[in-house]
């Protein structure tokens, strides 16, 4: 008995009380009414879909406090005009950080005159060259590319000049041992190769211009690459870590050295050839790119026009630093950067612009901090409840309003008040 009248009870507090099929009156317009409103229905159903799986992103400005941190360079460039053993990648910072020549998971392939392949990709798995720069570098990062040229022809002739002052005095000092020809640290180096000929050279601040009076290089595999890739391409990649501090880093023709304050490229092997640095940039970045990020040098051309080949390319670069952290709440420190574009043709004379591709960056001191954000599923269903309860209520008041009025006007029709 008490089941029963609970079951009662609850039967009582049905909200949703059914009508007898009988009592059911079904009208064309309410048929319309049913095809619009489920109609939207689902589309306000597929707009709320689409924006439950589209993340949004919120972004934040702050102060950037990093200290001591390292930049990673990721960079795919083309040179249709430019031999792989003519180029040369340097890179500097104004900490006084110099990386010459650089080699470390750095690759080229080097590209016959029509673009295609030549040979296999050379890769040298050695540390780079690196040093602290004179007191004087920290301020001149900007200038010593520019000064390039000039100090490479001026040096060229210090340099041989230095040679010759040794060359009496350049004799092997022991078996086996072969003449830095003026170059040696202390009494007693020896140079057995035409490269370590070179370094000595360099520590010295001289460019080696002439080697036909090195016995080392009588055979120079340099000397010898540079006349056998004459009219070849060159497509280098890579990768370079550096200071995130100012600086530069740049593709210039011959290999380079540090006299005093000043960065210098030797190009006196090449001669009177014309160096033509037109390029493509397929990727340029700075840290590994998130989803969506763009980098605006990705996919540029310079230099077509063969008569504005020849010269320096620079490009100046403002890093910002960025952290990215995706839905998974898993976070990238990574960089954005803008870029402006500068050329300077080539100049004769003593102070002739060094030809080659220069990028200058600096750091923003303020970080951008990208979250992206997902609507939870409980808020999804809310949202479809909410379409669901709130189109099927308006279409009923539709509807309602819809059938007395035709109920209203069919009634006066038929007493004949209705005009």
């Amino acid at each position: 008995m008490s089941g029963g009248g609970f079951l009662g009870k609850l039967k009582a507090l049905d909200a949703y009380p059914k009508i007898n099929e009988d009592f059911f009156t079904k009208t064309m317009s309410g048929g319309i009414i049913t095809i619009v409103s489920s109609v939207v229905m689902v589309l306000l159903f597929l707009s709320e879909l689409r924006l439950f799986l589209t993340t949004s992103s919120a972004h934040e400005l702050s102060v950037d406090v990093g200290r001591g941190e390292k930049i990673k360079i990721h960079f795919d460039v083309t040179f249709p005009k430019v031999p792989c053993s003519w180029l040369s990648l340097d890179a500097m910072d104004i900490s006084g950080e110099l990386h010459l020549d650089l080699d470390h998971d750095v690759y080229k392939q080097r590209l016959s005159a029509n673009g295609s392949p030549v040979k296999e990709v050379e890769k040298h798995n050695v540390d780079a060259t690196k040093k602290k720069a004179p007191a004087g570098v920290n301020g001149t990062v900007a200038s010593t590319a520019a000064a390039g040229a000039a100090g490479a022809t001026g040096a060229a002739g210090e340099g041989a000049a230095g040679a010759g002052g040794g060359g009496e005095n350049g004799t092997a000092l022991a078996s086996g041992c072969g003449s830095c020809y003026g170059a040696e640290d202390k009494q007693g180096d020896c140079c057995n190769t035409c490269d370590e000929v070179r370094a000595a050279y360099r520590r010295k601040g001289w460019a080696l211009s002439n080697v036909d009076h090195i016995e080392q290089c009588a055979h120079d595999m340099y000397t010898e690459s540079i006349k056998e890739q004459a009219g070849e391409g060159c497509h280098m990649w890579g990768m370079l870590e550096v200071n995130k501090v100012a600086g530069n880093f740049h593709f210039a023709p011959g290999r380079s050295y540090q006299q005093g304050s000043m960065h210098v490229h030797d190009i006196a092997p090449f001669g009177d050839a014309v160096i033509d640095f037109r390029h493509t940039i397929h990727k340029l970045s700075f840290g590994e790119p998130y989803p969506g990020m763009r980098n605006p040098l990705d996919g540029a051309k310079a230099g077509q026009a063969a008569a504005a080949a020849t010269g320096m390319f620079q490009y100046f670069l403002k890093v910002v630093p960025t952290s990215y952290t995706d839905t998974g709440n898993k976070t990238l420190a990574t960089n954005q950067f803008s870029v402006t574009e500068n050329f300077r043709e080539a100049q004769g004379g003593a102070g002739r612009t060094l030809p080659g591709v220069f990028f200058f960056y600096d750091l923003s001191p303020i970080k951008v901090k990208i979250v992206e954000h997902s609507s939870s599923f409980l808020s999804f269903l809310t949202s479809v409840c909410a379409i669901v309860g709130g189109v099927f209520t308006v279409s009923g008041i539709v509807d309602a309003f819809v059938y007395t009025s035709t109920r209203l006007i069919k009634k006066k029709m038929e007493l004949g008040k209705f005009s």
